[in-house]
């Protein structure tokens, strides 16, 4: 059996149908037995068990039975009451991982982001501390180390909104990213289950072709057919809002931001390792929204 954490987020659920389509057993944790989500995922065929990761008790329950573990989780884009970037990735994490070692489960699958991200921010912070807790851990772990991913950073959520023709750039928008699309970081999720050739593995995980900032625009604007309005936020811009906020979560976006600006191209490869070709931008901007 295996238990997906974070099931309900837009990577979880996508993890947890990969899982299903496979004819796996799953089961998904979640907060609220009764919610849309929640349902969607038991009519896939999904099995539910309630549990929090600011809940030690509720992991070990849910945890009982289970073979493998995936994490998906995270407060960034799905934020309930009492959770921040503090209590879900970083404490409700090594809650986890403690829960996971206690109960003798064979294998973590933990998604976390490209270790080119060097700023220290509170979400990097948190996913480094959890990998390095993994890394010296007796756990059979694999960690996916993704790059930047489309759908959220081609959104309006982070000012790349090509509904209204307006896009933030972040630096001067030329060094080059290996943005990926959510599916193919799912795939590569559920790749790892039952795979010895990843086992205490970091993987980084990135589109065919980096392309920077601009050269995503170019894409967005050829896919629409129609011009982008760009503004810029420097980096001094970046630094300085920064250096202005004591929210945890805005810091990290803010961290994400200056990080996006020095460019984070993965080499080719990881994703291969596990039998897979991403899609390129190209495909992932032409395609119907």
């Amino acid at each position: 059996m295996i238990l997906v954490v974070g099931s309900t987020g837009s990577l979880g659920s996508a993890v947890v149908k990969g899982l299903l389509a496979e004819r796996r057993q799953v089961m998904a944790l979640v907060r609220d037995l009764t919610g849309q989500r929640a349902n969607e995922l038991k009519s896939a065929g999904a099995r539910l068990v309630m549990g929090d990761l600011k809940s030690r008790q509720t992991l070990d329950a849910a945890l009982k039975g289970i073979d493998t573990v995936i994490c998906t989780a995270s407060s960034t884009l799905s934020r309930g009451q009492g959770d921040s970037i503090e209590s879900v990735d970083q404490n409700g994490i090594q809650s986890l991982i403690d829960s996971v070692e206690a109960a003798g489960t064979k294998r973590l699958v933990f998604v976390s982001f490209s270790r080119n991200i060097l700023n220290d921010f509170p979400l990097s912070v948190a996913k480094r501390a959890a990998e390095k807790r993994l890394e010296s851990s007796a756990i059979n772990y694999t960690i996916l180390l993704p790059s930047y991913f489309a759908e959220t950073w081609f959104s309006p959520a982070v000012g790349f909104d090509t509904g209204n023709g307006r896009i933030r750039v972040y630096g001067d928008g030329t060094a080059k990213v290996s943005y990926v699309g959510l599916e193919d970081v799912a795939r590569a999720t559920v790749a790892c289950v039952d795979n010895p050739g990843v086992l205490r593995k970091a993987i980084p995980i990135g589109g065919p072709e980096p392309l920077s900032q601009l050269d995503a625009i170019g894409l967005a604007a050829k896919a629409t057919g129609r011009a982008m309005q760009v503004e810029f936020m420097t980096d001094e811009q970046i630094a300085a809002a920064r250096q202005g906020t004591t929210d945890s979560l805005t810091a990290s976006f803010l961290g994400l931001f200056a990080s996006l600006a020095l460019g984070d191209a993965i080499p080719v490869g990881g994703a291969e390792m596990l039998g897979l070709h991403p899609q390129s931008m190209e495909n992932w901007f032409a395609r119907p929204r």
